[in-house]
């Protein structure tokens, strides 16, 4: 029975890295990956997977109104699909994470998605919810905060390298506007510990 995976972590973690990986070991054992990333994601370039240590690939882009069931059920019938791979995935709506249950449950195609679990305030994503609430497994990928701890939050920064605390969920960017931490120094730096003497 194909699966529905969640890798999730906060920012650095590699989750470009090991879904380029995950694609190359179906591509060297002969089997169709197909790839996607949200088309509001254009860091690497429209229909690109870029990864921090010089890996990328082509990737479908896909619109928030696009039904990926559908496009995947295409491809399938043109050359089957052993696998799908979506990037940046916190940025599918819940509708799409529906849709991508249906590959798994009705086509049997696995479906591996990466992304991030929580926004700059902390509150989790759309796509990312839904998925927490249904992938078959959730696996954290981890990376650390300057402190050495586990990185589980992702701090905005403004040009100045101060943390930004209001402002819209989505805003794309790497390592110039978003710093992984730790939860105890992401509160620190956003001023909001609590209970604290």
């Amino acid at each position: 029975m194909a699966k529905v995976y969640f890798y999730y972590s906060a920012m650095n973690a590699g989750k470009s890295t090991v879904l380029l990986q995950s694609s190359y070991n179906y591509q060297e054992r002969g089997m169709r990956a197909l790839l996607f990333v949200p088309a509001l994601d254009t860091r690497a370039g429209p229909g690109k997977i870029n990864s921090r240590i010089g890996l990328s690939s082509d990737a479908i882009t896909l619109n928030s109104n696009e039904n990926i069931y559908h496009i995947v059920k295409v491809e399938n019938l043109k050359s089957a699909v052993s696998c799908v791979l979506i990037d940046e995935v916190q940025f599918l709506t819940r509708e799409q994470i529906k849709q991508v249950t249906d590959i798994s449950d009705t086509l049997s195609i696995p479906v591996l998605c990466y992304g991030l679990r929580t926004d700059f305030q902390g509150n989790l994503f759309p796509g990312s919810a839904e998925l927490l609430g249904t992938a078959d497994n959730i696996i954290e990928l981890k990376t650390i905060c300057h402190c050495g701890r586990k990185a589980t939050m992702n701090l905005r920064i403004n040009n100045d390298g101060k943390a930004v605390t209001q402002g819209a969920q989505v805003e794309i960017g790497g390592n110039d506007r978003y710093i992984p931490m730790c939860r105890k120094h992401f509160k620190e730096s956003l001023g909001i510990l609590t209970n604290v003497e």
